[in-house]
């Protein structure tokens, strides 16, 4: 006897949707798995046969061969148990019952309980898109598939209530999120930008590049704020839309760190990954490719804190990302895309000692030390640095100041206000910000009047820009126009644009 059940898989981040099909036959007991399984998949028949047994239900004593369809594509994961089982039972004690336009996902425990898994969230988008109707996923799962429209979600606890269900004889509840109540979070988990005492131009710039998902470099002594900046900065960026929500959800979901119960990720991703990870960790990769830190900061902030101490081979492994805003991985098994428009925030010491340039600490590193020090940034990498913040050491007046700075929402008012003519600006085009602009529409959009544009010719013979220098700071000129709501981009939008860009010249002027 056959029988068909439909489930589902990831590639990638991406799911697609697998026939699982089951072939019973008179033979001695015996079980085989076809379809090109990883070692999970092929552990499920134990996991499967407890599960049955645990729930009070005969298992068939016949030979079983299990086929995953389509056959010339990996299955990984144990997502597929609750498949497998309900094929087995289909050609036995539900004979009878319809699984029509039905997809099943889950893993199954010894004693037939349902566990949860990975990338609930792609699967059940596969699934809609396939054209089925319901899909049964782990209780733990189901507010995450809940938030995708179109097709029924309905949380499994255990295999005894799944087979109750099928049979007619008690029903499982739909699962239903309200996708609006979760949009109206408050910011109230991130710190508030008025916590940080002074740096009013460090803050300013982050305005800058928090408006238009500019990438930006702090340079500084030790604790002079760096990292309380940039920690703040999720506070001050504008709210997720349902599509990035989306998106990012897939990455974290595929990823295995997307809370249990939770439906979406609504407050932007803030990435701070310790300067001695591999380059695989930062970047993504494996034998079956999984996404990086660079991927699971998608649509938020990734942080490098030290920067001079990462391996430069990590680093440096960020260029082509930050240009395409996609990280590709290409294996033996196929090519696998994983998004990553992020807005990378550097911070470091401007030498080993960390005190070079201090006011009252005198520095101990020789000019040799500096150099080498400074030197495992690379050119390239710092050139993709739109703004370049240098962040002083403290005055004990300003330590001691009761009253309290600009809050973070404040900030993010005028943010939203510049990206929302950013957002009108290029509706229809995939861009949402201007650090995303193609070459062709910089050439469009990033129009200097004449004063303008001897100021930007002075700053390219004086800094000696590159073509990318020269893009990026046109970039930012039209972000720092956006925020005085100003359609032309004039002179004094480009002379800030080049005063926050030009640090490096201070530190790698040789």
């Amino acid at each position: 006897m056959t029988s068909c059940i439909k489930s589902a898989c990831l590639y990638g981040i991406d799911g697609f949707v697998v026939d699982v099909e089951c072939f019973t036959s008179g033979t001695m007991p015996r079980f085989e798995l076809v379809g090109l399984p990883d070692t999970a998949v092929k552990e499920s028949y134990s996991r499967i046969k407890a599960a049955i047994r645990s729930s009070d239900i005969e298992f068939p004593r016949t030979g079983i061969t299990i086929n995953l369809a389509p056959a010339d594509r990996i299955k990984q994961g144990t997502g597929f148990d609750i498949a497998i089982l309900l094929s087995i039972l289909k050609c036995n004690v539900l004979v009878e019952t319809s699984t029509d336009g039905k997809c099943f996902v889950g893993e199954v425990s010894l004693t037939g309980d349902i566990r949860p898994v990975k990338g609930v969230l792609s699967m059940t988008l596969a699934a809609k898109t396939a054209g089925l109707s319901e899909i049964f996923v782990p209780k733990a799962n189901a507010n995450e598939a809940a938030v995708v429209d179109g097709i029924d979600v309905f949380g499994v606890e255990s295999v005894s209530q799944l087979v109750l269900h099928l049979i007619g004889r008690e029903r499982i509840e739909k699962t239903t999120v309200d996708k609006n109540e979760m949009f109206e979070r408050s910011y109230s988990l991130i710190n508030d930008m008025s916590e940080v005492k002074g740096q009013e131009n460090a803050k300013l710039a982050l305005e800058v590049a928090a408006a238009g998902m500019h990438n930006v470099l702090l340079i500084g002594p030790p604790g002079t704020g760096k990292s309380m900046l940039a920690k703040r900065i999720p506070g001050i960026l504008p709210p997720m839309s349902f599509e990035e929500s989306i998106e990012t959800t897939r990455i974290h979901s595929v990823s295995g760190i997307l809370p249990e119960n939770e439906s979406l990720v609504t407050i932007r991703p803030f990435r701070s990954p310790h300067h001695t990870m591999s380059a695989v960790s930062l970047v993504g990769g494996g034998r079956i490719p999984a996404p990086g830190e660079m991927s699971l900061a998608h649509n938020g902030v990734l942080f490098l804190d030290e920067l001079a101490e990462f391996d430069k081979g990590s680093t440096d492994g960020l260029r082509q990302p930050i240009e395409d805003g996609k990280v590709t991985i290409t294996r033996a098994s196929g090519r696998y895309d994983f998004p990553s428009k992020f807005m990378l925030v550097c911070a470091m010491n401007p030498c080993k000692c960390g005190y070079y340039g201090h006011p009252t600490k005198k520095c101990t590193c020789t000019q040799l030390s500096r150099e080498n020090y400074l030197s495992k940034i690379s050119g390239p990498m710092l050139d993709r640095m739109d703004v370049q913040i240098e962040v002083g050491s403290l005055t004990l007046e300003q330590l001691q100041r009761k009253s309290d700075g600009e809050r973070s929402s404040e900030i993010r008012k005028r943010v939203v206000e510049a990206r929302e003519i950013m957002m009108k600006r290029y509706a229809g085009t995939g861009i949402f910000a201007n650090a995303h602009l193609t070459p062709a529409m910089i050439r469009e959009y990033c129009v200097l009047d004449e004063e303008a544009q001897d100021v930007m010719k002075n700053a390219f013979e004086r800094l000696g820009l590159s073509a990318r220098g020269y893009d990026r700071i046109l970039k930012l000129s039209r972000t720092i126009a956006d925020i005085d709501k100003s359609e032309t981009i004039r002179k004094h939008h480009v002379a800030r644009a080049v005063q926050l860009r030009s640090l490096d010249r201070k530190y790698w002027s040789n």
